[in-house]
């Protein structure tokens, strides 16, 4: 009797001892996966003037209900300020607009500039790019709402660029109305031309075809298109 009493205590500290090791057995934890990387795209602008130097270029990340200018329609005061004096700030303050960068200095005629843009991936971003024509009262140039997602990692998108009047300044090319170098005139100034909507830029007069009151002579003159802008997603 005694030897049955010791073999069922014996299985039953078997069985439970069996039971413990599996009590004892964790689940490993679930690695968290790694936040998605920012993307990145490089914007590259080329002048392709003769004598027509670019305001430092800007490049606008905002939403897709937010553009920086519409032809046939006024432009903002963040536009009128880019195009008369090449200061592009003012569009750092405008609702949408997610940010702005800016190059560090002018781009002369045949320049190249290029800029490095990095962008979360939670953000739903259209780009723009912008800049003067400095050697002119309100002309300006750039593409505008170009949407991202378009562009995969290796992609790339090259477009050329038309002048555009901001229809702000009467484009008189008279002496001190003019910031770039061959007048070095005012920039911005708050008084509107009559006909004030965005267009497609006649382009120049000039001294050498007539007006006799400019600042500016044939070299100045531009035809379209005046820059050549790729975007390209590296990330």
């Amino acid at each position: 009797m005694k030897k049955l009493t010791f073999l069922a205590v014996s299985s039953l500290l078997i069985l439970g001892a069996c039971h413990n090791n599996d009590d004892d057995h964790t689940t490993p934890p679930t690695p968290t996966p790694p936040a998605p990387a920012a993307q990145t795209y490089t914007v590259t602008v080329t002048n392709l003037t003769a004598n027509q130097p670019l305001s430092p270029i800007s490049v606008l990340l905002h939403q897709a209900e937010v553009s920086p200018w519409t032809v046939a329609m006024p432009a903002s005061l963040a536009l009128e300020m880019l195009a008369e004096s090449g200061d592009a700030s003012e569009f750092s303050g405008v609702t949408g607009v997610d940010s702005l960068v800016v190059d560090g200095g002018p781009l002369g005629p045949g320049g190249t500039s290029t800029q490095t843009i990095e962008i979360q991936p939670s953000a739903v971003a259209q780009l723009s790019v912008l800049t003067m024509l400095v050697n002119t009262n309100d002309a300006f140039t750039g593409l505008a709402d170009i949407n991202l997602a378009e562009l995969q990692v290796g992609d790339s998108m090259t477009r050329f660029t038309m002048a555009y009047d901001a229809g702000t300044e009467a484009n008189s090319e008279a002496k001190g109305t003019i910031p770039g170098p061959a007048d070095g005139g005012e920039g911005f100034n708050t008084t509107r031309e009559a006909n004030d909507a965005v267009r497609v830029h006649q382009g120049v007069l000039s001294s050498d075809d007539g007006l006799s009151n400019s600042v500016l002579n044939a070299s100045h003159r531009f035809d379209n298109p005046v820059a050549r802008v790729s975007i390209s997603r590296t990330n």
